[in-house]
């Protein structure tokens, strides 16, 4: 197989994201010098939601698509070792993606979408933002498309085998994803664009909310399950082992996507637009998602028990210390799994009703986010990015030792500063504010914490261009060999043998997604139809 079309359009993709996180950190930075209230000269409300909105935007929905869709190709076309099917179709999903991007960039840098990157009525943006989001879901629904195409077009043509772990993951993920973004599309399509192009006068915010809670936890898991991927088909062999279950792994993928959509309620536990009862079934779901978390963790820990102990490990924990930790995949793994620990304990609270009314609206929120998104998440990228580029450039990576020193400070940053977040939620400091204009003994207890941000906030900065500068010089070395090396994933410790159809397909799964889906999301939406809800029929106009 020819793979320089899989390798190009790897490439492509993983560029536009990670030049849009480049950007976006160094937006970050502006925004906890900005918000600490200790800088005056910067002091600007509206360049400072501007810059959320733009920095957001870019993080979660440009970061992500691009290199999910570009690990998706490399991956799909590698364990079925087939080409990308309909590689034109696939540039053009790309080029729509990008165009959306650079479409929705015009009103987010003019300050015309300060909407801090969500879909909440009454707060408007300009309609090219809507348009623009809304081309890069469709290129990505593109994406999905082929993904789904490939799987089933392998199994057609190996009906007695297993599909490859990595592409059953790639294409769990892809179900999700056209799961999920359903519910923004509907949004977009029949509230939100009519409504900012100026069509109707108004629409209904709860039901407008509701349709973005669809969406709203599940892409959490959309952006996760590459992370997943890459602790179950990597780390274990660049670790030196093997994958103690796969079918561990299938089951925790499976439970991920099926439980992770219909949840979304949790997000509007303040909002009484929805009845208590069906918070409380989300509620329950909510932690029903855990489940595939523990069995993810335990899962590999014991993968990466094995090899510290092929290793010579000796002991109750010393094959820890035998583990590789100059290999970048292994040290990722062990530091995206300590921030998992600690922002899943956020998310517990965030998900008990009692605990979430306490820290909803405060800067615990955005702490929890930055732990799981930016460090369990965000690292694992990094360590894909540094295992795969020397394959797709052909030219060996510039240096390992500067790859671990990037992977070191992002997490010693991201610690620095999400921990004085977790505080500052706990002492009342609210969320979404541009500067802290009180002036009292609570909010002066606030300023340490402020400064510690700033600190974490340019280490993250440092780290963040350093891995970007690791990776421009590994592909426009000119002295550079060749580097003829090839994606190697893991075996399974046991290799299955007689898997039940349900762990190698999903067609029985989207069923009963869409019947929980009918169940958690069915009622809630047509009460608006069929209540006197704000002049919510006909889509709110």
């Amino acid at each position: 197989m020819n793979d320089n079309t899989e390798r190009n359009l790897a490439l492509s993709h993983m560029s536009v994201a990670f030049i849009a996180f480049l950007l976006a950190c160094i937006m970050g930075v502006y925004q906890v010098l900005e918000r600490s209230g200790l800088f005056s000269s910067l002091d600007s409300p509206s360049v400072y939601f501007a810059s959320v909105s733009t920095h957001g935007v870019l993080m979660a929905y440009v970061l992500t698509t691009f290199f999910i869709m570009g690990f998706g190709y490399y991956t799909a076309s590698t364990t079925l070792k087939m080409p990308v099917w309909n590689p034109k179709l696939a540039w053009g999903g790309f080029w729509l993606a990008l165009f959306g991007v650079v479409l929705a960039a015009i009103p987010l840098l003019t300050g015309l979408a300060s909407v801090l990157y969500t879909f909440y009525p009454p707060v408007q943006a300009h309609y090219l933002f809507y348009l623009g989001a809304t081309l890069l879901i469709v290129g990505s629904w593109v994406w999905c498309g082929i993904m789904l195409m490939m799987f089933y077009q392998w199994k057609k043509e190996n009906p007695d085998e297993l599909v490859p772990l990595a592409m059953f993951a790639t294409a769990a993920n892809a179900l999700l994803w056209l799961w999920t973004s359903a519910g923004v599309a509907f949004e977009s399509l029949f509230l939100i664009i009519p409504w900012s192009l100026g069509w109707v006068d108004t629409i209904d915010p709860g039901l407008a909310r509701t349709l973005f809670s669809w969406t709203l936890h599940p892409i959490v898991y959309f952006w996760l399950i590459p992370a997943y991927t890459a602790f179950y088909v990597f780390v274990p062999k660049q670790a030196g082992s093997f994958l103690f279950s796969e079918e561990a792994a299938r089951a925790a993928f499976l439970v991920l996507v099926v439980f992770s959509l219909p949840i979304g309620f949790h997000h509007l536990y303040m909002d009484p637009e929805q009845a208590k009862g069906w918070k409380m079934l989300h509620g329950i779901g909510t932690f029903v998602v855990t489940i595939p978390t523990f069995l993810t963790g335990f899962t590999v820990i014991a993968s990466l028990e094995i090899a510290g102990r092929l290793r010579g490990g000796k002991g109750l924990l010393g094959w820890i210390g035998s583990l590789q930790w100059t290999n970048t995949m292994v040290l990722s793994v062990i530091l995206s799994l300590l921030m998992l620990i600690f922002g899943g304990f956020g998310g517990l609270v965030n998900a008990s009703y009692a605990m979430n009314a306490m820290v909803h609206n405060t800067a615990w929120v955005p702490g929890h986010f930055h732990l799981i998104f930016a460090g369990t998440t965000v690292i694992m990228y990094f360590a894909i990015a540094y295992y795969l580029w020397p394959i797709l450039t052909k030219k060996p990576l510039i240096s390992n030792n500067m790859a671990l020193v990037q992977l070191w400070t992002w997490f010693i940053g991201i610690c620095i500063l999400t921990t004085p977040w977790h505080v500052l939620g706990l002492l009342g400091q609210p969320r979404r504010i541009s500067s802290v204009v009180y002036n009292n003994l609570l909010t002066l207890s606030w300023q340490p914490y402020e400064l510690a941000m700033i600190f974490g906030g340019l280490i993250m900065m440092g780290s963040g261009g350093l891995f970007v500068y690791v990776l421009y010089k590994t592909q426009f070395n000119p002295s550079a060999e060749v580097f003829e090396g090839s994606v190697e994933y893991a075996e399974p410790l046991h290799k299955p043998t007689d898997l039940p159809e349900y762990l190698n397909d999903f067609k029985l799964w989207n069923k009963v997604i869409a019947v929980l889906m009918a169940v958690s999301f069915g009622i809630p939406i047509l009460q608006f139809f069929f209540m006197d809800t704000y002049d919510s029929s006909a889509w709110g106009y």
